[in-house]
């Protein structure tokens, strides 16, 4: 008689104690928004020592970051981008489509959807103006994040141990002479950004562009995706602005609630 073949693969001939709890872990944080050490010690049944040691670990390597004020331990920004690039960008760019060409037919300007990665913006789609004087298509670029509006104003939705993880050092990346520059003035000006609403980038990314984004909450707030308009400098009169920032805030309430509805499915 032949026996039937199991369904549960076996595990490898030689398992690696450490690699399998820190994988383990990561896998907490499907449940849980934010993991203390006491409760990966008790989870996976190690020491508190063996736990903090794969916290520190996680923390080194962007997968976790520490809280500062509460000292828990929440997703990391390269375990947000990992998922990210498995399913959550395709969804987030199929949902969003329709209200990137809204903005692009209001505004008449280039719009584009950003995702955040770490420290990097992937423009995941671009609607290009066709006015004469525009700015191209970004659409599967990549850029610093501190270097674009969309790119600010997700930033400006981490919590403060998220974003000193993307940037462990005070001199940053620069595109232009105007990028910001220092981790301070990152701070600072997303700080700003969190007041406002949404953020600019005045050449900051290329010289002669002028762009205004606002970051898209998902169901726990944070930052599902980023959206920009962008357009010749010539054209960014205060005025012009306000109005820009008008549109986008009615598309992005609306794309938001329609994300939350969806997850909550």
């Amino acid at each position: 008689m032949t026996m039937p073949q199991s369904t549960t693969p076996a595990g490898p001939a030689y398992r690696l104690s450490s690699v399998d709890h820190a994988l383990e872990l990561l896998l907490l944080f499907r449940s849980r928004p934010a993991l203390r050490v006491s409760e990966v010690a008790d989870q996976l049944d190690v020491a508190r020592s063996t736990a903090h040691r794969l916290l520190n670990m996680l923390v080194h390597r962007q997968f976790a970051v520490q809280d500062p004020a509460t000292r828990a331990y929440r997703p990391g920004p390269r375990l947000v981008e990992i998922g990210l690039a498995a399913v959550g960008a395709l969804d987030v760019r199929t949902r969003m489509r329709p209200y990137l060409t809204e903005v692009a037919a209001r505004t008449g300007e280039t719009c584009s959807l950003l995702v955040l990665e770490g420290d990097t913006v992937h423009f995941i789609d671009s609607i290009e103006s066709k006015q004469t004087v525009r700015v191209g298509s970004r659409f599967d670029s990549r850029m610093p994040a501190h270097a674009t509006s969309a790119g600010k104003a997700m930033l400006a939705m981490l919590s403060a141990g998220e974003v000193l993880a993307s940037y462990p050092n005070e001199k940053l990346a620069t595109v232009t002479e105007r990028t910001v520059a220092t981790r301070t003035r990152l701070l600072a000006e997303l700080a700003r950004v969190r007041a406002a609403g949404y953020a600019v980038n005045f050449e900051e990314s290329e010289a002669g562009l002028g762009a205004i984004g606002m970051a898209v909450p998902d169901t726990d707030g944070r930052p599902a995706a980023g959206v920009t308009v962008a357009g010749p400098m010539q054209r960014m009169a205060p005025g012009y602005v306000h109005a820009i920032v008008r549109e986008l805030r009615g598309t992005v309430s609306a794309a938001s609630a329609e994300l939350v509805q969806v997850r909550a499915r």
